[in-house]
């Protein structure tokens, strides 16, 4: 996989798949809004529970209310480990750095929650 996405890095440019990224990660929040709205609908609601009645009279796979998310996280992770590559970051120095940050927002979360029992 890495061979291959250093391919198309190197075919098409580092700003045309930034610019790239920016509409992949927006294809990912509307998807997420999408489906948080549709929790809120009562057709959407109705809709989500026969899904898998109708998907079955059309002699089809069930189409899952998440799906969407799930190809939009994909593609960003895509466009993600294209720019991972190029700059030649690997997956621990990644995974180090998201622990600290992860770190930090709940020592931030806690402070807060300490701020509101005063």
């Amino acid at each position: 996989m890495k061979k291959d996405l250093m391919k198309i890095i190197n075919y098409y440019g580092i700003k045309k798949q930034l610019k790239y990224l920016q509409s992949e990660v927006f294809e990912l929040n509307e998807a997420v809004i999408q489906h948080e709205e549709s929790k809120r609908n009562p057709i959407d609601v109705i809709v989500d529970v026969l899904e898998p009645v109708i998907a079955m009279l059309n002699n089809r796979n069930p189409i899952k209310t998440t799906d969407a998310i799930k190809d939009e996280i994909a593609d960003v992770m895509v466009m993600l480990k294209q720019i991972q590559y190029l700059y030649e970051i690997n997956d621990i120095e990644i995974t180090n750095v998201m622990k600290q940050k992860i770190s930090r927002q709940l020592e931030r979360i806690e402070e807060e929650q300490n701020a509101e029992n005063i």
